[in-house]
């Protein structure tokens, strides 16, 4: 898959299928990220309800066309709130990931979809089957914080 920044070569055969979460392999559990982009989207929380509304505002560090972050390895330098999603925390984040984020899928007890890399093949299906932010997202520095609800999309997208 060359055309992937992560690397799914060598992992067990549809390992997502029958290995909790909790165990899979930290290349497995990296290999999950469909590479979409939105859970780089910024999010409102109704205070009243805990409904989660994605916003078309994306973080300062998310390349919108590549959907990847641009500093992955250092994120937490730049952005300290950014999250990191482990096997650990599912649980107590899962409601705000996307309606099509694996991580939130499997934690449900949901199946992938096809355009899923590990199931497709490809890193570009899911920009194809458009549930990527590809060529759509707004960065922050560009929407004040106070119109960020102008912003509001619908899941899935």
């Amino acid at each position: 898959m060359t055309d992937d920044p992560i690397n799914r070569d060598g992992l067990r055969e549809r390992y997502w299928e029958r290995v909790p979460l909790k165990n899979m392999a930290k290349r497995e559990w990296e290999a999950l990220c469909d590479g979409c982009g939105k859970c780089c989207l910024n999010k409102l929380e109704d205070e009243d309800t805990g409904e989660v509304a994605l916003t078309r505002v994306a973080c300062r560090l998310l390349d919108g066309e590549t959907c990847r972050c641009a500093q992955y390895p250092i994120r937490h330098q730049f952005v300290p709130e950014c999250i990191t999603l482990t096997p650990g925390n599912i649980a107590k984040n899962a409601y705000w990931m996307p309606t099509t984020c694996a991580y939130r899928l499997l934690h449900e007890g949901k199946p992938l979809f096809d355009w899923h890399p590990l199931i497709s093949g490809t890193a570009q299906s899911v920009h194809d089957a458009g549930v990527s932010v590809q060529g759509w997202s707004v960065p922050e520095f560009e929407v004040p914080e106070e119109e960020w609800e102008n912003h509001i999309i619908e899941e899935p997208i």
